[in-house]
């Protein structure tokens, strides 16, 4: 299953113990990866991969809809704030770029940008 998820088998395990992933056993304890489980560590790598930490992947596979939801809008909240974030950073850096002056703080425009918080 890992092979076929492109993971290794550690990460399985490891989603396994945290709770992420709920695996059978056969008699001598053996894991037996059905549908189910390679269904649900699809769902558990997408969520990983989108950015949510285990304990979010936990969170948001909860039977309790509404805790899901929280979970999920919350990583939506703060994703977006990073594309700010980011979208800011790319405005600044274009400008020092282009900027005439050759130090930020002989800029108006640099120095608003330095101040802002």
């Amino acid at each position: 299953m890992a092979a076929e998820l492109g993971i290794e088998a550690h990460v399985l395990r490891h989603w396994e113990h945290v709770g992420a992933l709920a695996v059978r056993r056969d008699g001598n304890g053996y894991r037996l990866y059905d549908d189910n489980a390679l269904e649900q560590a699809r769902i558990v790598l997408k969520l990983r991969r989108v950015g949510l930490s285990l304990p979010e992947v936990i969170a948001a596979m909860a039977p309790k809809k509404s805790t899901a939801q929280a979970v999920v809008r919350a990583k939506i909240a703060a994703l977006e704030d990073e594309v700010l974030r980011r979208q800011q950073a790319i405005t600044f850096l274009r400008h020092t770029v282009e900027c005439r002056h050759r130090y930020l703080d002989e800029c108006p425009d640099c120095e608003s940008f330095v101040r802002e918080v």
